[in-house]
């Protein structure tokens, strides 16, 4: 990341994740629900730097579990509420969720898993997964 602040700020506010320490103006830790860190940002090597190309190679995404259908509502809400710019939302079938991309242009997968129970399957019982359009305005009747 090229801006610790701002990436605190996207992290913290957007997301909702909570500072657990800092390593002074160079590195932060962040959480949901208490444990040490989920999350480690630091600019020891990035301060000031640039996102590489799309034809580079790297990270293509990070992706963060939410607990229930409800939490990625939840999520998506606070995206709407933060004006932040949504890539994409699927249905995977065995999952469902949100793409977005942080500050530093960093790919961000928000998303909860189906019940195993109704992952689909094809007819000699294989995992069949997909990518269909995910109704945002039906996720949030969960709230």
């Amino acid at each position: 990341m090229s801006d610790l602040e701002r990436s605190i700020k996207f992290y913290t506010e957007v997301l909702g994740f909570e500072v657990t320490t800092r390593m002074g103006n160079s590195a932060a830790f962040l959480s949901a629900g208490g444990y040490h860190h989920h999350i480690g940002l630091n600019t020891w090597e990035s301060q000031g730097g640039t996102a590489p190309s799309p034809e580079n190679t790297g990270l293509y995404h990070l992706a963060i579990l939410m607990p229930d259908r409800k939490e990625l509502a939840r999520a998506f809400k606070r995206l709407s509420g933060h004006h932040w710019p949504i890539e994409g939302a699927a249905d995977h079938g065995v999952s469902e969720a949100i793409y977005l991309r942080d500050p530093d242009g960093n790919g961000i997968e928000i998303y909860v898993d189906r019940p195993k129970e109704q992952w689909p399957q094809t007819d000699n019982g294989e995992l069949l997964m997909y990518t269909k359009p995910l109704d945002l305005d039906e996720l949030l009747l969960e709230l």
